[in-house]
């Protein structure tokens, strides 16, 4: 896979993804008896390409506003209504449109505004109008939703799933890590999305990842010319220590408020207008992540020398990082936390340390994030080839995603992107104790008194993964020779997931260890009366007494706390449990969209989405027939006939609606599974 540019061809636009809900809005909205609805956001949001799609197909006239033609009357229409016409001249022109659609309506002329307001108030034609918020509109405009003569839709981000989505449609290829850099640089502008796509190929800031199809981008942010649009309010800011404080941020973010080294009058007039944020700790960065790669371009030589940061720098804020994402594990409370120092590291092409890139793997996992994790223990593997956290993650993504060629460590010649800091240790731990902690205040000490789920350190195997033999391989690692216990612990799950992704669920439920959620996910609870507490108990238990709605709470449950993916299969399995089949179809819908924001995840309680109204026997089968096994395979591996696989399939086909063996595979997998 090349990325190269044809000048002499012209691009069409990225394919339309997402938006399914909202379009499907848009085309309730002016049909029928409806007479339309006005579509708001800010620039770049795809606003014009929404509508655009909602009314392809249909008998549409067009107008559209330009700041060129504000003083011009009837501007907009000029190729609708003579230039001579008066407002009730083209009021009565235009009630025979049946559907207008009016883009860019905050720069239409005044005299176009009250016209479409007219055309409003009679109701006859129906209007699709759109806006972008921060622009001032003429008044007529707003009035069409604060007067509630229209609807008003409020267009908001593109969620980061359906920002992937369109990644893979548009471009394809690109890793996790750039897809979530992508995604926080542009805040849901996707004209910025775009223009920062093309400019990072066309600028060959683009490598391919070692063994892989995939493409990383680390490196400088392009100042395109949207990006300088975007930011130029920043560059304009010279109030007295204005401009120094934000060139300070841009080098050093974050920096504690308290530390003597930033002009807190100024800093208080930057938070107050929006362009830097103070945290709960007292932590000041900038606003939104293109203004640090902007004010860095604009600073010269001296000034860039004076302020840059280096690794070294950055060593006991990483380390302050690790242990607030750690400490978050230990709680089993995953939801989203701050971690700007190691993204940045990695944006920039330095790397982080194997201990960082492990945990941030595994606070990834936990949120259902699969090929993010899968990324980001690659990372730690680049600074330390056998690290054996890393390894871990990498297999448990991988067998969890279905996507076995993710547990293939980085190998043969690339960047390197090892991360040295003067001081710390990947080997033998940390040597820098986190900023308001002391040593006592260590991860292990903070998971004992938390959910035995979670708690304590990171797994500590030794492993080498095979991704074509599936399986672990443990070693010792303690003084004395004897492989610590933990260690059969974290090889023992990575064995089971790669046997439940085989659909092998008898030998994955075989080798469950002292890792009892793990049975609870595979639909055995028995397996962990007792052994667990808190949310991860109550699903088990509502998992054993088949209990629909007990499953729903936990699912509630797991989901606030940021398990999207133990979420998502509670879900499904409250799917199956309930009497209800209003209560089914809504668990069903829940888990599937949870499921779509993990990234491709397939396990087996979400096969059960799709396979949910078969026999746990069928389901057996099903999965080992799309697997590719045939009828005799199936019959030796399950120890029964080869009739009874037969009988057994040929039900299951009755029931999904399939012809032949070879539906199944597009069956047992997750409806529209999205890549990363």
């Amino acid at each position: 896979m090349t990325f190269e540019r044809d000048a002499k061809t012209l691009e069409l636009p990225w394919p339309f993804t997402g938006r399914e809900e909202e379009t499907e809005l848009v085309r309730r909205s002016v049909a029928g008896g409806r007479h339309g609805i006005v579509v708001t956001g800010p620039a770049g949001r795809g606003k014009t390409r929404l509508v655009t799609e909602a009314v392809r197909g249909t008998d549409c006239a067009r107008v559209a506003g330009t700041p060129e033609t504000r003083g011009l009357p009837f501007a907009a229409f000029a190729h609708l209504v003579p230039e001579t016409a008066s407002l009730h001249r083209a009021v009565h022109l235009l009630s025979g449109v049946r559907l207008l659609l009016v883009d860019d309506a905050h720069l239409l002329d005044d005299a176009s505004a009250a016209l479409v307001h007219q055309l409003a108030v009679h109701g006859r034609t129906r209007l699709l109008v759109v806006a972008t918020d921060g622009a001032r509109s003429p008044g007529a405009i707003s009035r069409l939703w604060t007067g509630e003569l229209l609807p008003r839709l409020a267009l908001e981000p593109l969620p980061r799933e359906e920002t992937a989505q369109l990644l893979a449609a548009g471009v394809g290829g690109l890793e996790a890590l750039t897809v979530n850099r992508l995604y926080r640089m542009c805040r849901g502008d996707l004209r910025l999305l775009r223009e920062l796509v093309d400019a990072v190929r066309e600028q060959g800031l683009l490598n391919q990842v070692p063994d892989s199809t995939e493409w990383e981008w680390r490196g400088p942010v392009p100042v395109t010319a949207t990006v300088r649009e975007r930011t130029a309010h920043l560059l304009d800011r010279t109030g007295p220590g204005e401009r120094e404080t934000l060139d300070r941020l841009a080098f050093g973010e974050p920096l504690p408020v308290d530390a003597g080294t930033l002009d807190l009058d100024a800093l208080e007039r930057l938070e107050a207008d929006g362009l830097v944020h103070v945290d709960e700790q007292g932590t000041a960065r900038l606003a939104h992540p293109l203004h640090a790669p902007v004010l860095r371009a604009a600073a010269g030589r001296v000034k860039t020398l004076r302020l840059a940061r280096t690794p070294a720098d950055c060593a006991a804020a990483l380390e302050t990082e690790t242990a607030a994402l750690a400490r978050a594990i230990g709680e089993t409370d995953v939801r989203a936390v701050s971690a700007p120092v190691g993204e940045w590291l990695l944006d920039e092409g330095v790397g982080v340390t194997a201990r960082h890139a492990a945990v941030r793997a595994r606070f990834a996992r936990l949120r259902g994030e699969l090929r993010g994790a899968a990324a980001w223990a690659r990372e730690g593997l680049w600074a330390a080839a056998d690290d054996p956290a890393c390894l871990l993650e990498l297999a448990l993504a991988a067998a969890q995603s279905g996507h076995p060629e993710l547990a293939a460590p980085p190998a043969g010649p690339g960047v390197d992107r090892s991360f040295e800091p003067s001081t710390g240790s990947d080997d033998d731990g940390p040597a820098v104790v986190p900023t308001g902690s002391t040593a006592s205040e260590s991860v292990e000490s903070r998971g004992r008194s938390c959910d035995s789920r979670f708690a304590g350190p990171l797994p500590p195997p030794v492993a080498v993964v095979d991704p074509s033999t599936p399986q672990l391989t443990a070693t010792a690692t303690g003084s004395s020779g004897a492989a610590d216990s933990r260690e059969v612990v974290a090889g023992g799950s990575a064995v089971t997931w790669w046997a439940a992704a085989r659909g092998d669920l008898d030998a994955a439920l075989g080798t469950v260890g002292e890792d009892p959620y793990d049975a609870v996910r595979l639909g055995a609870p028995e397996r962990a009366v007792g052994r667990l507490t808190g949310v991860f108990a109550e699903h088990a238990e509502a998992l054993a007494h088949d209990d629909g709605p007990a499953l729903d709470r936990a699912a509630q449950a797991l989901e606030e706390r940021g398990f999207l993916l133990f979420a998502a299969e509670a879900y499904a399995q409250a799917a199956t449990s309930h009497r209800d089949p209003g209560a089914a179809r809504t668990s069903r819908t829940r888990a599937v969209a949870l499921a779509r924001r993990c990234q491709g995840a397939r396990t087996p309680a979400l096969y059960g989405l799709v396979l949910g109204e078969l026999t746990a026997r069928q389901r057996q089968i099903v999965t080992l027939a799309a697997a590719g096994l045939s009828n005799r395979q199936i019959a030796e591996k399950l120890t029964l006939s080869i009739r009874t696989v037969g009988n057994h399939l040929y039900s299951a086909y009755a029931r999904l609606g399939a012809s032949d063996r070879d539906a199944l595979p597009c069956l047992v997998e997750l409806p529209e599974a999205q890549p990363a």
